[in-house]
């Protein structure tokens, strides 16, 4: 998978009273393959909380996200800043060590509100790294979640945004009032949109967002999978996508 397409969407904490530099310091301003063209809404509180170490096949895990790893999380940042800067707003400056830490700090306190899942992702064959970032965001409205992630340079094509996605997938429709998971992306981002296509997951609209970051097109493929024996959501897409996606 080319470099210029990383499976990347926003797993960021929803946008709440920060002003918008002190986002991007500390790392939490949106990427807009989840969140341009959005107004500021307040976040949705879910009851239950899913588990905070997810093990899945070939030594992959994903483990909820604490200061404790605010080191290596900004390693991984440092190291992937031009695989993550066409799709990724806050990806423009690279974070320092304290902004970072800032970051961690925000999300720890989001998972114990119930608003934000914030996860990252590793191997146990290389204890002490970071190879991606995902989350669970209470930021679409009541009764969902939605899933952010990205994947490390050196990781991508292996498939372990799609399973570590499959993984949230399940987490938050077992979660008590959450019938409905979404994934969000820039049309142009193919490997990104690759994920809830292979997951199941089917475009429910196409809309028009502000471009923000370097390699976006404005148009927003929304993915969308309910819980079995839900009701259809009564999203309306936004009108048919030049290209037909």
């Amino acid at each position: 998978m080319s470099q210029a397409q990383p499976r990347s969407c926003d797993p960021t904490p929803a946008r709440r009273d920060r002003t918008a530099d002190r986002e991007r310091a500390a790392g939490t301003a949106p990427a807009v393959t989840s969140m341009a063209g959005r107004a500021r809404t307040a976040a949705e509180v879910t009851a239950g909380r899913p588990p905070e170490l997810l093990r899945l096949p070939g030594g992959l895990w994903l483990r909820r996200r604490s200061s404790t790893h605010a080191v290596a999380l900004n390693r991984a940042v440092h190291a992937n800043l031009d695989h993550l800067r066409p799709w990724m707003e806050w990806a423009a400056e690279a974070p320092t060590r304290a902004q970072t830490a800032e970051l961690t700090r925000a999300g720890s306190a989001a998972w114990e509100a119930g608003t934000d899942f914030m996860y990252l992702a590793g191997l146990d064959a290389e204890p002490g790294g970071v190879i991606g970032a995902f989350g669970l965001h209470g930021r679409i409205g009541p009764g969902a979640l939605e899933i952010g992630y990205w994947v490390a340079t050196g990781h991508v094509g292996r498939g372990i945004a799609t399973a570590a996605a499959g993984a949230l997938t399940e987490a938050a429709l077992a979660l008590p009032g959450i019938t409905r998971v979404e994934i969000r992306c820039d049309r142009a981002n193919a490997a990104s949109a690759a994920v809830p296509r292979k997951l199941g997951y089917r475009l429910d609209r196409v809309t028009a967002t502000a471009v923000r970051a370097p390699g976006e097109t404005g148009r927003q493929l929304v993915w969308v999978k309910e819980r079995p024996g839900a009701a259809l959501d009564g999203h309306v897409q936004d009108g048919p996508d030049p290209d037909g996606q």
